[in-house]
């Protein structure tokens, strides 16, 4: 067994020892299948002497009760300030491998990550997390999974579960009607190698929506010229030309991105330097056509 804490009659017991039954239902679905939290920690191929593992929304442990066996440490994130006391008692057994960091997650950042990881791991480059695996609270999905992905460069790959929608969002390929601005963020820092769904009856109590698990493997953003990876600013530089590529998603790329201040003589010198139609639409354009419009954005702007 993955956690001794993924059945109902377990998660039920623990919410009812902790008086949180009434509270916890009322606004949270808890993972109670073992098969699941497998299959999770499978997808992650976690390393017992080298993954450093972060985890957002951990509720009563489940999940982290399979991780910890398997990690050299693990870094949880939780608001709530009522969940400490239940982490004394479900992840006790590998207590010394666990630390807490309780926050919101959107307002979490990679020092405070660091500091709580250093009486578990000590300091260095080696201790900080290199593998996020989480079952994300839906509401905050999309935008954790990329911010910490643009912030903690040491994260190798991520396996996290997201309602089926978000999942859509980000595996989702050009020309399709998922694809989007957000798709095209992600895709600068890391591309899709597994996703498996999850049934609400995997839940207790089951939600009204599905789920899906996904691996994002990380990934290295090239220069188009240089073929060197992209440095933060030249990140930034991008995916603010996908902010405006998308911001008007119906209109063309020459009108959406002139909406965002580019004039269009500098639009059109830069769609030809890249061989990229200006009556596109930013749909249809890869994360490596993004890219190449960018630079060719900068240069157009410096030539005019």
């Amino acid at each position: 067994m993955y956690s001794p804490l993924a059945t109902p009659t377990a998660t039920r017991t623990a919410l009812e020892e902790f008086g949180l039954a009434t509270k916890k239902r009322l606004g949270q679905n808890f993972l109670v299948s073992d098969h699941v939290i497998g299959h999770i920690c499978e997808l992650a191929k976690l390393d017992a002497s080298s993954s450093v593992v972060l985890e957002v929304g951990p509720g009563i442990g489940t999940l982290t009760a399979a991780l910890l066996p398997r990690a050299r440490a693990v870094c949880s994130i939780e608001a709530d300030p009522e969940l400490p006391q239940v982490y004394a008692s479900t992840l006790a057994q590998d207590g010394d491998k666990f630390a807490l960091v309780q926050a919101d997650a959107l307002k979490v950042t990679p020092s405070m990550i660091a500091e709580a990881l250093a009486p578990v791991v000590g300091s260095g480059a080696d201790s900080l997390p290199n593998i996020f695996v989480a079952n994300l609270p839906y509401q905050v999905a999309a935008t954790v999974l990329l911010k910490f992905f643009q912030q903690i460069p040491t994260l190798s790959r991520a396996v996290v579960m997201v309602q089926a929608e978000v999942a859509d969002r980000i595996a989702a390929a050009p020309n399709t009607k998922a694809y989007g601005a957000y798709t095209a963020k992600l895709a600068l820092y890391g591309a899709v190698s597994g996703r498996f769904e999850v049934g609400p009856g995997n839940f207790f109590p089951p939600p009204h929506v599905n789920s899906s698990v996904v691996r994002i493997d990380r990934t290295t953003a090239i220069h188009p010229t240089t073929q060197e990876s992209l440095r933060k600013s030249e990140l930034e530089q991008v995916t603010q030309v996908i902010d405006g590529a998308f911001a008007q998603r119906r209109k063309t790329l020459r009108n959406s991105l002139s909406s965002s201040g580019f004039s269009k003589s500098v639009i059109d010198a830069a769609c030809e330097a890249c061989e990229i139609n200006p009556a596109a639409r930013a749909e249809t354009l890869t994360v490596a056509h993004f890219i190449s419009l960018a630079f060719a954005l900068k240069q157009s702007e410096y030539c005019a």
